[in-house]
């Protein structure tokens, strides 16, 4: 039967590590066997010393004791370093799988994924440490399962009346272990989904505590986001009743079956059948026997393991549009929307068949009021997003079948609240570009940044987290990091939005002397941008209104009360 692609994911990070997983295995068997040996070289030391025959250090019985003991600790140590070894290495194989797969699916996760932030976070972090978890498990779990065979037949070895015993309370023991694991699973899926939930929920109060405080609804809000509590501690308390349940059996059904095997030996050694060392043995190798049985925590991890790795495999199944069509290597920027309709929600569109043909070489601004559509049509012009109708074009050429790498030296991007990532002023400018500091300082001179970076106190080299930037400066990087690779397609997303007026008059001229002929598309609502911009494009309610010169639509005045109350 073939394995769910979950399982087999699942499988590849126990395997991440084939040499510490050997390892662990090895030193596992190692103590299994010197466990299992124990009792046998206890008997047999303690049946020389009642008999006088063999008790100093020297003594055959003494030395096995001995070097038994000594192999078990060995292996117990060994086994655990070699246990956190080999969970790092599936935690991180899972991690970096998951990871890449989002990074690298972007914006289409969430359009064809029904996966909260707060669940996603979730999943990456909690979810993959429980799957990661695996490896040890399986190799206890298989290893008590020898050991407690080992026990049985160690049992029937000393007497076939001590194997008969213990092997009457088996066929419950296996019963209940394995209904619990098949209830675990379940009521895992359930807790973990409801915590994603309230993750979310928390996720969404913590950023934007301001204004849950500038309107006084802190009591509404947390009634909000601890709203999942109750069914979350309903399916938590269903998850540690089936843990309860097995731990509780096993706490009675393992002192019974030990008491019923020592009983049983104690007769054996009273008719002289069995000798004292015997009934110790016995009573050793019954402990080892219920060894599968108290194992309770590895069948609860395995069955945790199993139900995170299915949430983990759920990410990797949204895909990304790919085809092998012409590189983009060629073109001035030219820009065509057809019939654009990217969806807000199952019920309603952001954009409604957008048609746009921007020249190359054209400075086009897209105003509207909040919530006409300005950011989607942005993010579709440059595919941060597909359309869900229609076709977005850069110089002929679907940008839907365009890869990647491809896009990213074809397209350039800056935001009103630009994520800065990397160590350092430089590496944020540079993220994602192989590029010299003189590069690095051209950008950020044509972004007006230069002269802030420069009188801090390491110039590019000061940490981010040190760097004191304002709104208006972190913006500035932001578009430096846009401008860098000189793309033939700039999309300025409100990026000049916290710049006072001249500085941002700066900015535009300084864009088209150092980068001549690009085509920009500037969201903004300011009307001394649009009024620079050789086109405007005006949307009312994700449809274009019109598009003329500023100084044309200025005579409209609802465009120019538009102006006013943005």
């Amino acid at each position: 039967m073939a394995l769910h692609p979950a399982d087999q994911l699942l499988r590849r990070a126990v395997f991440a590590n084939r040499a510490w997983l050997i390892g662990l295995a090895l030193a596992a068997a190692l103590a299994a066997g010197a466990s299992l040996l124990l009792p046998a070289v206890t008997a047999r030391a303690v049946d020389a010393a009642i008999s006088g025959t063999g008790t100093g250090f020297g003594s055959p019985a003494v030395i096995a004791f001995l070097v038994v003991a000594v192999a078990l600790v060995i292996g117990d140590t060994i086994a655990e370093f070699a246990q956190a070894r080999c969970v790092a290495d599936s935690i991180a194989f899972l991690r970096r799988r998951v990871i890449t797969h989002v990074v690298t699916v972007g914006p289409y996760a969430r359009k064809h994924m029904s996966v909260s932030v707060g669940d996603m976070i979730s999943r990456v972090t909690t979810d993959a440490a429980e799957a990661g978890a695996l490896a040890p498990g399986i190799v206890q779990l298989a290893l008590g399962t020898v050991t407690s065979l080992g026990a049985i037949i160690a049992l029937t070895l000393l007497h076939w009346s001590l194997g008969v015993v213990f092997v009457l309370g088996v066929p419950l023991s296996v019963l209940l272990a394995r209904a619990y694991l098949r209830d675990t699973g379940e009521h895992l899926s359930a807790y973990q989904v409801l915590l994603g939930d309230l993750s979310t929920r928390l996720t969404d109060a913590i950023n934007g505590w301001r204004t849950i405080r500038a309107s006084g609804s802190q009591r509404r809000e947390l009634e909000r986001v601890l709203a999942p509590l109750p069914a979350l501690h309903t399916a938590g308390a269903a998850l540690w009743r089936s843990q309860a349940r097995l731990v509780w059996s096993a706490a009675l059904l393992g002192p019974a079956v030990e008491i019923a095997v020592v009983v049983t030996a104690g007769i054996e050694v009273a008719a002289g059948v069995l000798s004292v060392g015997s009934l110790l043995a016995a009573a050793g190798y019954a402990v080892l026997g219920m060894v599968f049985l108290n194992q309770a925590s590895l069948l609860t991890r395995i069955g945790r393991s199993r139900a995170c790795a299915h949430r983990l495999y759920e990410l990797l199944t949204t895909t990304v549009p790919r085809s092998g069509v012409a590189l983009l290597t060629q073109g001035n920027g030219h820009l065509e929307l057809s019939s654009v309709w990217v969806r807000n929600s199952d019920e309603d569109f952001t954009l409604r068949g957008i048609s746009l043909d921007v020249p190359a070489g054209a400075t086009v601004a897209v105003v509207g009021q909040s919530g006409s559509g300005k950011s989607a049509l942005a993010a579709v012009s440059g595919r941060l997003r597909s359309p869900d109708v229609g076709q977005v074009s850069l110089d002929g050429r679907d940008l839907a079948q365009v890869t990647g790498t491809e896009l990213r030296a074809a397209v350039g991007y800056a935001f009103e609240r630009p994520v800065l990532l990397g160590d350092t002023i430089a590496e944020a400018i540079s993220y994602g570009v192989p590029v010299s500091m003189r590069q690095i300082a051209k950008a950020a001179k044509i972004a007006q940044v230069d002269e802030v970076i420069s009188r801090l106190p390491d110039g590019y080299e000061t940490p981010l987290r040190v760097a004191p930037l304002s709104g208006g400066e972190a913006q500035r990087i932001g578009l430096a990091r846009a401008v860098l690779r000189e793309p033939r397609l700039l999309v300025l997303d409100d990026a000049t939005a916290s710049l006072d007026t001249v500085t941002e008059a700066a900015v535009g001229m300084a864009l088209t002397n150092a980068l001549p002929g690009r085509t920009r598309v500037v969201v903004t609502h300011r009307a001394a941008v649009a009024a620079r911009a050789d086109l405007v494009v005006w949307l009312v309610r994700g449809r274009v209104h019109a598009v003329d010169s500023h100084k044309q639509l200025w005579r409209d005045s609802a465009y120019r009360a538009m102006f006013s109350q943005n």
